[in-house]
Parts: C-alpha cells; sequence; structure tokens
C-alpha cells in the first residue's frame, strides 16, 4: 500500500473519532414524544381531577413539572463526560442501597408493596433509580472483565452476576411487590450480558434459572396468581379482578380506525384505571385509533433505531454496552405496557416511556437518553479496532466475538450515515 494513502487513511480514522455534532434526531424524537404525552394528559386532566377533587390544571401541571425535571437530568447527563460514571459509581450505588431502604421503612404502602417515597408533595419510585444504577454499574463491570480476561471466570464474573439478580429480585421483586420492573431490570441485564459475548451454554443455563424465580414468584404471591388467572381469562370477571384489562380492551376498541378525537374520550372518565399512567395507551387508541398509535408506534420504532445506529458507531465497549442497556430499558417497557393494554401479556403497572404521567420514571428515562445523546457526539465512522480483533482468537470464541463486535455492535466501515 501507497505510504501516503496509508497516513491520509490513518488520519481519516483519527479524524472521524473526535468529538462531533451529537444525534439531534435522538433528542427531537424523544421530544415528540413528551409533546405527545403531555397533550393526552391536557386534554383527560379535567376529568380525572374532578374524580379526584383536585385543580383542573393538577395532572397537566404536575407533568409539565415533571418534564422540566426530565429536560435537567437530561442536560446533566448529556454534558457530563461518559468517564465520569465510572467514578462516581460506587457512590451511586451507596445512595440506590440507602433509598431502597428508606422506601422500606418510611416508604407509602399500596396494595400491600412498598415502592414510593413521597418528597413533599411529590412521589419517588426507587425501582426508577435502580435501573439507571444498574445500567452504569453493570456496563463498567462487565468491561473491567473483558479487559482483565476473566469474563467466562464462574468466581470473578458469573458468581457476582447471579448474586445481583438474587438481590435485585429480593428488593425489588418481593419487598417491593413490582414484578413488572424486576422484568425490565432483567431486560437490561440479559441484552448486556448476551452482547458482551457470554457462551449460549450458560446464557441458557441463566435463563433457566430466571424462569424458575419467575414461576415461583408468581406461585407464591396470591395477588400475582389473580392476575395471571386474568390474563388468560380476561373476560371471566370482568366486574372485579378482569376490570382493568376488559375495561383497557373496550378503550382500545372504541377508538376504531383513526379514533373519537382528542376531547371526546369516555374510558378516561371513571371507567379505565390509572387512565394517565399505566393505561395510557389505551386512552392514546380511544383518542387517535389504530391509525394514530401505529404514528406513534413508529415514532418509537425510529428512535430505537437512532439507539441501535449509536450502539453499532459506539466508540468503545464501555459507551456501547451503555446504550445497549438503555435500548433494552426502553424497548422492554413499551412493550410491556402496549401488551398489558392489548391483552397479551399481564397488567404489570410498567409505564409508557415519555407519555404517561408519572415523574420518576420520565426524569431517570430522559436521563438515560440524555446519556445516549452525550456518547452519540464521539461514535466513530472509520474502521475500529473492534472489527480487526473480532478476526483473532480461536474458534470457540467466534460466536462471542460476532456479538460483541459484528452485526448491529460494530461500527460501519461504508462512511458516516
Amino acid at each position: 500500500m501507497n505510504p501516503n494513502r496509508q497516513r491520509r487513511s490513518l488520519n481519516v480514522d483519527r479524524l472521524t473519532q473526535r468529538r462531533h455534532k451529537p444525534d439531534y434526531w435522538l433528542l427531537l424524537l424523544s421530544v415528540g414524544l413528551l409533546l405527545i404525552g403531555l397533550i393526552v394528559v391536557y386534554a383527560i386532566g379535567p376529568g380525572l381531577s374532578v374524580l379526584k377533587n383536585v385543580s383542573e390544571n393538577y395532572y397537566v401541571g404536575k407533568q409539565v413539572i415533571a418534564i422540566l425535571l426530565g429536560a435537567v437530568a437530561f442536560a446533566v447527563t448529556a454534558h457530563l463526560p461518559v468517564n465520569t460514571w465510572r467514578h462516581i459509581e460506587k457512590p451511586l450505588i451507596i445512595i440506590t442501597a440507602s433509598a431502597a431502604v428508606i422506601v422500606r421503612i418510611f416508604g407509602e404502602q399500596v396494595n400491600g408493596a412498598y415502592r414510593w417515597i413521597q418528597v413533599g408533595g411529590l412521589s419517588f419510585q426507587v425501582a426508577e433509580l435502580i435501573k439507571f444504577t444498574l445500567l452504569i454499574w453493570l456496563a463498567g463491570f462487565l468491561v473491567n472483565r473483558l479487559k482483565d480476561g476473566s469474563f467466562n471466570d464462574w468466581h470473578k464474573t458469573l458468581k457476582p452476576l447471579l448474586a445481583v439478580f438474587v438481590l435485585l429480585s429480593l428488593v425489588v421483586a418481593v419487598l417491593e411487590s413490582d414484578l413488572g420492573s424486576f422484568g425490565v431490570m432483567l431486560a437490561i441485564m440479559a441484552s448486556m450480558v448476551f452482547v458482551t459475548g457470554l457462551p449460549l451454554k450458560r446464557v441458557a443455563m441463566v435463563a433457566a434459572v430466571v424462569v424458575a424465580a419467575l414461576v415461583l414468584f408468581v406461585a407464591s404471591s396470591p395477588y400475582r396468581r389473580d392476575r395471571l388467572n386474568t390474563f388468560l381469562n380476561p373476560a371471566q370477571d370482568c366486574q372485579n379482578e378482569g376490570y382493568q384489562t376488559c375495561q383497557a380492551l373496550i378503550s382500545v376498541g372504541s377508538g376504531g380506525l383513526f379514533g373519537l378525537g382528542l376531547a371526546r374520550s369516555v374510558q378516561a372518565y371513571g371507567y379505565l384505571p390509572q387512565a394517565a399512567d399505566d393505561s395510557i395507551f389505551a386512552i392514546l387508541a380511544e383518542k387517535f385509533g389504530f391509525v394514530g398509535v401505529s404514528v406513534i408506534l413508529l415514532i418509537f420504532g425510529a428512535l430505537f433505531a437512532r439507539l441501535k445506529m449509536i450502539i453499532e458507531h459506539a466508540p468503545d465497549n464501555y459507551t456501547r454496552l451503555i446504550v445497549t442497556g438503555i435500548l433494552a430499558w426502553l424497548s422492554t417497557q413499551l412493550i410491556i405496557n402496549v401488551g398489558a393494554m392489548i391483552g397479551l401479556l399481564p397488567l404489570k403497572g410498567i409505564t409508557l416511556p415519555f407519555i404517561s404521567y408519572g415523574g420518576t420514571s420520565l426524569v431517570f428515562i430522559m436521563a438515560a437518553v440524555g446519556l445516549a445523546f452525550q456518547i452519540s457526539r464521539y461514535t466513530t465512522y472509520g474502521v475500529s479496532d473492534y472489527s480487526l480483533n473480532s478476526t483473532q482468537g480461536n474458534n470457540n470464541d467466534n460466536s462471542a466475538n460476532r456479538r460483541r463486535f459484528r452485526g448491529a455492535y460494530n461500527p460501519h466501515t461504508s462512511g458516516r450515515r
């Protein structure tokens, strides 16, 4: 190869790895979803306010406050250098553990579960902080294991991961009785571990343990057994246990093709429980119809595609794993929420990202998107060392290398897109 051409190629690679403009599409799509949520909360707010005996602007006012707090969280994570999170990882874990203890001692009990801490007139859900902390800790942990070559070591890697799984199950699924959030955390862990290259045999072993644990959680709780029975036979008891499921299906079906219109909701006025938060997708379907919710889901799809593109071009394994966890977080919540509202999944009390009424979830989701936005400033478009390393090593590691470095997780060499 011509030496001058080689030097020019190397210079191009260096230039493409420098800081550049972030992915503004990520921001625009997020703002679009936030506005949709705000408009819908504004539309159904007066009806909900009458039921709760509060002021007419109570719901939309709190949603505006949540969006402003989310904007602050986004601004902080979008401008904080990514490596800073590795330095504050331990304090973040300590804060999260302290919050989990506080919510059990001083938290508000709802349906036998302790999930919220009341701070003034606002409530704080600890599970959202746990998701964010898990994302930061797991990315650093996996990268360290990759660097020292102990990723497949039982004592250094798999045993700590199993301990974290057990701890999360006790705190979130048992003490907080929040199986939905626990499922999201499992999705974050599974996606990040899979992308890192855990052998598929061990993935299958871990999956078997997870399935057994979920069966145990459901079987050990009458409340969860009732929800499972309701899911399997939603029309059997529409006046009691199956009430929310039946009302959600009525709301989705009544929207038809184009919806009833923004100001013509029926189900939000006392019929559908949790109309502004957990059940808001059913309200979207009632107001905007099949066409409207299809457009909203396309916006989510475009957002996920931008996150996937950032994963493809991430400058290193640490940032790649963080964005992988964020994508798993948002997509899993979307699947659980929408699936519950159309009868494909049991009700799990999970919010619809960006759109549902509720401050804590929105703030931490915006913080996570801010992290991805910051990482998008350093995406690479030249030939990466990872693509070169993927061809090295023995044949036993080829499958893991492909997952870690190729396809959706390896920077393209075809130029910037």
